[in-house]
């Protein structure tokens, strides 16, 4: 799941209060962002000098590519904001939605620079400080992140969006119950008729619930966010991962069908190929894995990729260790962030590096990650290091997760316990 383009939005000032509850039997079909896009319409014709109106529509068309996980909100958004600066050059509101703009098409390093300028003419503005956590989130400047995200919660204690970055940064500390709590908290202050807000929100808690080996929890959550906004394509995917982890493959894959014909994106198409593969469809797999890398090089250079997924493909599936690192190389030129890092280390890792992939693997888990198959990842390394010691430690730490990666984890660790060695 890719998370940035996801996390929450808070409209403040000129732009908020577009997204109107429905006034027409039409409208009450219409998601949260179709009415705000609506509203903003309305008041462009109204008066088409309306700068404001033209950030709200901008707005409005981004928070439709969060719902729909289609891209090309995010360019009539950025042509609409034109329109904004047309009529009002450099207007706050909406270079504050540029940012978002760029955070949406994963330019972290340019959205961290705009966010920057900006904090400094308005050091009061609490978006401002989502956006500096978003950016040294995806960066992997994870102090510099925290401290934005506490200066959400000390100028607007309780703001839902400052909650919902607390709860990713308590995520990637390891922290899951503190992460479930902060998220819990954000749930409960949203209002009832941002159901997909709220549907975002459950969804993530059914992630950190699959993180932890939940496995019913997560379903239930799952499913309570399929209830809300039907069809939502995070919880179609949170979902699969749940009946993968039932072994229950032949579900999972038709869910992710679902969710690659809503939202084509490779990365998804990657995740399809793997379900195919665990439910014995081999021929399936393997036309889809061949898809999804020619539509990820399509895409590997630019800052919305599916780069982590193609390391993995190569390194596991395509056995092509010298393409994994050389997309690798890439994209850890590009930031630093713990899952980066992973994927970093595990192409160092199928290339013979094995010291440099141990140095990669440790920073990343130095952030206090509690992710099954990072852990599975540093096992292997470490084996592979010489260290048998710190092999087991983490292998055992994946295996009690019980979540995606673990049951490979098992399988060596198992191995190591009764002194077989791979």
């Amino acid at each position: 799941m890719k998370r940035i383009a996801a996390l929450l939005l808070l409209v403040l000032g000129t732009i908020a209060g577009f997204a109107q509850a429905p006034s027409t039997p039409a409208e009450t079909k219409l998601s949260p962002a179709e009415r705000s896009i609506n509203q903003a319409r309305k008041l462009i014709d109204k008066n088409p000098k309306d700068f404001e109106a033209y950030n709200a529509l901008a707005l409005a068309l981004s928070r439709r590519a969060r719902e729909t996980s289609d891209v090309k909100f995010y360019a009539q958004a950025e042509e609409t904001l034109q329109k904004s600066f047309e009529i009002a050059p450099a207007n706050f509101d909406g270079e504050r939605i540029h940012v978002w703009l760029l955070l949406g098409k994963h330019e972290f390093a340019a959205a961290l620079d705009a966010a920057k300028n900006l904090n400094h003419k308005m050091p009061d503005d609490v978006m401002l400080y989502g956006f500096l956590t978003d950016a040294n989130v995806e960066l992997g400047n994870y102090k510099d992140a925290e401290t934005a995200a506490q200066w959400m919660l000390d100028l607007k204690p309780g703001n839902t969006p400052g909650l919902t970055r607390a709860a990713y940064l308590r995520e990637l500390f390891g922290d899951i119950e503190g992460s479930l709590e902060l998220m819990n908290m954000a749930y409960q202050s949203t209002p009832p008729g941002e159901v997909e807000d709220g549907a975002w929100i459950v969804t993530q808690m059914a992630h950190l619930k699959l993180a932890i080996g939940k496995i019913d929890e997560a379903e239930k959550l799952s499913q309570q966010a399929l209830v809300m906004f039907p069809g939502y394509h995070y919880a179609l995917g949170n979902l699969a991962k749940v009946r993968i982890q039932q072994k229950r493959y032949d579900e999972a894959v038709i869910l992710l069908k679902q969710r690659y014909d809503a939202a084509p994106h490779a990365e998804n198409l990657y995740d399809l190929a793997q379900a195919l593969q665990l439910a014995g469809k081999t021929d399936q797999a393997n036309k889809d894995f061949a898809e999804f890398e020619q539509k990820s090089l399509l895409e590997t250079n630019r800052g919305d990729n599916s780069n982590h997924e193609l390391i993995f493909y190569y390194a596991d599936y395509a056995r092509q260790p010298a393409k994994a690192l050389e997309v690798a190389q890439r994209e850890i030129a590009r930031r630093h962030d713990v899952f980066t890092l992973d994927s970093y280390a595990w192409a160092l890792y199928e290339n013979g590096q094995y010291d440099d992939a141990r140095k990669q693997i440790e920073t990343a888990l130095a952030v206090g990650v509690r992710d099954a198959k990072i852990f599975r990842h540093a096992g292997e390394i470490a084996l592979k290091s010489g260290d048998k010691a710190a092999a087991e430690r983490y292998l055992r730490e994946s295996a009690e997760l019980n979540s995606v990666g673990s049951d490979q984890a098992k399988v060596t660790l198992a191995s190591l316990t009764q002194g077989v060695r791979r």
